[in-house]
């Protein structure tokens, strides 16, 4: 917690994280903060002002601007609280994103790039195009030794014009940096440039747990890596799903892999054996049509169950030339697909309306019209108007 004055408050809009209509509230600028903003590849903190939410800290120039939703007095003095949780999350994964990347540059040459601090994970993206599996299980060997060995984390502040700054790793500094450079060092590791929020030993990050890579952009690598307390969440939703694994197959952890294997071949095997009966079933059906002493014009069928292929199959068997065939599959209350078949000319007429009744798209050619309907409850529409133009079609019928 830390105690402040409030000097501005200003009408803003935010933009939520992830979309949506814009939240109305407030800019507020303070004397201090202990609230970090967005910067260096790292989020920004929460935390209360008195007792009023921060949404988003963001940096001006050398200022913060604390995004809440009520106003605040100018001038009023202000208990800041800071959400202590999120903080020392970000201060675990980001002084483990230096270590790992000063300890990747040493071991391989892999010069890190850029870095991303996401809620479940974070990546760092080497300048490389090749990442080996032994690599990062030497790089995880050697990055944790160091936690072990609880090596001190300090910051130092530099003047602008220090010459020392020239022998720091850094990215550049913004274009609206003012006063002095901030230099993060784990003692005899790293000293980076950096406006982040760090652990004071490496010891504070507990365990370093490099999931892999992931191809990145061109001749760039992903390596994907948690720290500290994501460790242990990752450990219990890894627990959590392996014992609703070992429930549900009857079986150990040890087996659970073959287990889905062996379902995964009965599955398709059953799929198979699916689709053999529904094209059986498609050909009874236009046979039985077919052997009735009076075909009739039109053919209107719907069946649960089935696809594109079983529609054209009794489309293809009781044939189109004088038959008007409108078939559909799908759940009655939900998505589906249909398949209007007949006459070049009638479907060429007919096949974008029976779409639009179905609320649906579709396309067609050589007297066939099919697609997607996401209004299958609207069939009955459809027969009507076939119906209706075929009467027209054939007036004395």
């Amino acid at each position: 917690q830390f105690t402040t004055r409030v000097v501005s408050c200003r009408a803003a809009e935010l933009r939520p994280e992830g979309g949506g209509e814009p939240v109305r509230g407030f800019q507020v600028g303070l004397e201090d903060t202990i609230l970090f903003p967005e910067g260096g590849g790292q989020p920004d903190d929460r935390g209360l002002i008195g007792d009023v939410p921060v949404l988003r800290v963001t940096r001006r120039g050398p200022e913060a601007v604390h995004f809440v939703p009520a106003a605040l007095e100018p001038g009023a003095e202000v208990l800041l609280t800071l959400d202590w949780e999120r903080r020392f999350d970000h201060m675990q994964q980001h002084s483990g994103q230096h270590l790992i990347s000063a300890v990747a540059e040493h071991m391989f040459g892999f010069k890190t790039t850029s870095w991303e601090l996401g809620r479940q994970r974070g990546v760092i993206e080497l300048d490389t195009p090749l990442v080996t599996a032994e690599q990062v299980e030497a790089l995880e060997k050697s990055v944790n030794e160091k936690i072990r060995d609880r090596v001190p984390v300090t910051v130092r502040e530099l003047p602008a014009d220090d010459p020392e700054i020239e022998t720091v790793k850094s990215r550049g500094l913004p274009d609206d940096h003012v006063g002095p450079v901030r230099v993060v060092d784990i003692e005899g590791i790293d000293s980076n440039l950096c406006c982040g929020t760090h652990v004071s030993n490496l010891s504070d990050l507990q365990v370093i747990k490099l999931l892999g890579v992931e191809k990145g952009k061109k001749n760039k690598t992903n390596l994907v890596f948690l720290v500290g307390n994501r460790v242990l969440k990752s450990i219990e939703q890894s627990h959590s799903t392996e014992k609703a694994l070992t429930s549900l197959l009857k079986n150990g952890p040890g087996e659970h892999v073959e287990a889905v294997k062996r379902l995964q071949s009965s599955v398709k095997l059953l799929q198979k054996n699916n689709l053999n009966l529904l094209r059986d079933i498609a050909v009874l059906i236009a046979r039985d049509f077919k052997s009735k002493p009076a075909p009739k014009q039109l053919f209107v069928l719907h069946r649960k169950e089935g696809d594109s292929e079983f529609m054209n199959i009794i489309a293809n068997e009781i044939g189109t030339e004088e038959t008007l065939l409108f078939l559909t599959v799908g759940d009655e209350k939900e998505a589906g697909l249909f398949l209007l078949a007949g006459p070049v000319e009638a479907v060429e007429n007919l096949g974008p309306r029976v779409a639009e009744l179905l609320g649906g798209k579709g396309a067609g050619k050589r007297g066939r019209f099919q697609g997607k309907a996401a209004k299958m409850s609207r069939r009955g529409e459809v027969q009507a108007l076939l119906q209706e133009f075929l009467s027209h079609q054939n007036p004395g019928a």
